[in-house]
């Protein structure tokens, strides 16, 4: 295959529309044997302790860089079971304003040291849209405010298959297709947070979008499974295996209980956890480290992509909260959003298929377990996004 078939299949950028000297000094005998057994002393005690001791100080450095920079001087697990009490949920939106206003944050609150968008080195947008996160609708209204706003939103060609990576030739590959469409545009792709400056490209603006994380597997779980979406995937994938009947009878909660692998196994051992299940891994990036399932250090790393690099992370549970931070950080792609949305909101709701979302007590606690640091991390871009419209709205509060 040639270099330009080979690119030609690997990206294809438009759809069907648009398509990093020791003096020596002699001491007594005695004296020499007292230094010599307090230096084997200290080597030992030294010994027992370093390896526990580095280890416990690279776990800080990674937990205690983002935080320098996070949203609103706190994560899921900053406000304590003593203090909780004294604070509305700060995971609601009445509730993140009513802590900034207890702690004097509000006052101060300035839109501009939370907005991302002027860091951007290129009128560019790059959406790695996360998986049933609803990112087809908001590829559907980027498209709809593009012909609006003139701008043009790309998409690529779907791949039968994905590794969960890019090497390292992939991501600059993609990078500098992507500077070869110009200004004023934007990309759509699922796929993992990319450093352009690392390959010598200016900065984009950064957007996306999350979904409670148990949800968010249980509506993956669901819609592979449609009887229509399974055939979708056989005519994309020939070789891709055809299911029994109990496949698709399966509940959700059975699945689970029972640990049917590859499918309800989640842990770190699993490595079918590399897949469309989590977003730490597409927040996170394109190296070893994001790879790993329900990681501290993952999820640390992909908190500090979000707060230094991405201008919003919203979410369609606040529908009407991610489109007005959306409109104010970043209105040349999205003025009037709300508008538009709300204008004609059956034409953006797509790609959705009815399931049921109740979870017995066991499958519940294991997931909530298994799934711990992608509920930190969701808990945390709520947080944020927020405290984005807080800072632009609190006058109407």
């Amino acid at each position: 295959m040639s270099l330009n078939a080979e690119r030609s299949y690997k990206m294809k950028l438009r759809d069907v529309e648009n398509a990093f000297k020791y003096r020596r000094i002699p001491y007594p005998k005695r004296s020499v044997e007292l230094i010599a057994l307090l230096a084997i002393s200290c080597t030992f005690f030294l010994f027992m302790h370093t390896n526990k001791l580095n280890s416990r100080l690279k776990e800080m450095e990674v937990k205690l860089q983002p935080s320098e920079f996070s949203a609103l001087g706190l994560t899921g697990n900053h406000i304590s079971g003593h203090d909780a009490g004294k604070h509305d949920d700060i995971n609601t939106l009445h509730g993140t304003y009513q802590y900034l206003k207890s702690t004097g944050q509000l006052e101060n609150l300035d839109p501009a040291q939370l907005n991302n968008t002027p860091k951007a080195e290129r009128d560019f947008v790059f959406y790695n849209r996360l998986e049933k996160t609803g990112s087809q609708s908001m590829t559907r209204l980027m498209k709809q405010l593009g012909e609006n706003l003139g701008y043009v939103t790309y998409r690529n060609i779907v791949r039968p298959w994905k590794p969960i990576t890019d090497s390292e030739e992939d991501e600059k590959d993609l990078v500098e297709q992507l500077f070869d469409l110009g200004e004023h545009a934007a990309y759509v792709e699922h796929a993992n947070w990319v450093n352009f400056t690392k390959h010598d490209s200016p900065r984009p603006i950064y957007i996306n979008m999350v979904r409670d994380p148990i949800q968010k597997v249980i509506s993956a779980y669901y819609y592979q499974r449609h009887p229509l979406i399974f055939a979708q995937s056989l005519i994309r994938n020939p070789n891709k295996r055809m299911q029994t009947k109990q496949y698709f009878d399966t509940s959700f909660n059975d699945c689970v209980r029972n640990r049917i692998p590859p499918y309800c196994v989640f842990d770190a051992h699993n490595p079918f956890n590399g897949d469309w299940r989590r977003f730490s891994l597409h927040l996170c990036g394109n190296s070893e480290i994001c790879t790993h399932f329900n990681s501290e250090t993952t999820t640390q790393i992909a908190k500090m992509n979000i707060e230094r690099e991405y201008a919003v992370v919203g979410s369609w549970e606040d529908t009407n909260v991610t489109l007005a931070v959306l409109e104010a950080y970043i209105p040349r792609y999205f003025t009037n959003a709300r508008n538009v949305y709300y204008k004609k909101t059956e034409k953006f709701q797509i790609n959705s298929v009815s399931h049921n979302t109740d979870l017995d007590e066991d499958v519940k606690e294991y997931l909530r377990s298994s799934f711990s640091f992608e509920i930190e991390l969701y808990m945390f871009i709520k947080q944020r996004l927020y405290k984005q419209y807080i800072a632009v709205h609190k006058d109407e509060f």
